[in-house]
C-alpha cells in the first residue's frame, strides 16, 4: 500500500484527509469491492493504460494528493451514466489507468474529479464543488491522457499525450 498524503505540517486533517480509503479498491464492474487495488509509483504504471489522468494544484505548484476521481460511460438509449471506476490520486497526483489497455470502448464518459473536499482538506473554499470532464472515445486503441489543473477558483483541462 503506497502511502496517502497527509495534512500539511501544522495542519489538522481536514476531511479529505478522514474520509478518504487507507487504500485504493477496485470498483471496476466484475471486480470485489474488497480487493485492493495497490497504487500506481511513478509513471510507469500509468503507461499502459487507455486512460489515464493526473491533478496539479495549480496555488502550490504541486501534484493534487489524495482527490477522488471518478469514471463513468454514458449508455444510450436512455442516456444513462454508469460508473465504471473511482481512484484517488497519489502523490504524484496520478492514480492507476482508470481504463486498462483493451478495455475503453467507443462512446462518451466523464471524469468527476471530487474537488471541494480536496480544497477543505487544504484549507481552502472552493467556488466548484466538482469538476465534470466529459469526452468521447472515437478510436479505443488510442491512449488517452486527460490532466486536469485545479485552484479553488478555476480549472483547465486539455487531451495529454
Amino acid at each position: 500500500m503506497a502511502a496517502r498524503a497527509g495534512p500539511a505540517p501544522g495542519r489538522e486533517p481536514g476531511p479529505a484527509q478522514l474520509t478518504a480509503a487507507p487504500e485504493q479498491r477496485d470498483t471496476t464492474p466484475g471486480s470485489s469491492p474488497l480487493t485492493p487495488l495497490p497504487q500506481a509509483e511513478g509513471t510507469s504504471e500509468t503507461v499502459n493504460g487507455s486512460l489515464t489522468t493526473h491533478v496539479l494544484n495549480t496555488v502550490t505548484g504541486l501534484p493534487a494528493a489524495g482527490l477522488v476521481i471518478r469514471l463513468a460511460q454514458l449508455q444510450e438509449p436512455g442516456l444513462q451514466w454508469t460508473e465504471l471506476a473511482q481512484r484517488w490520486t497519489d502523490e504524484d497526483g496520478r492514480c492507476l489507468p482508470l481504463l486498462a489497455r483493451g478495455q475503453a470502448k467507443a462512446g462518451t464518459y466523464k471524469l468527476h474529479f471530487e474537488t471541494a473536499a480536496y480544497w477543505q482538506g487544504q484549507g481552502h473554499t472552493s467556488f466548484y464543488p466538482f469538476v465534470e470532464v466529459v469526452f468521447t472515445i472515437a478510436d479505443p486503441a488510442q491512449k488517452l491522457h486527460v490532466p486536469l489543473l485545479i485552484s479553488p477558483y478555476s480549472y483547465t483541462t486539455y487531451r495529454g499525450s
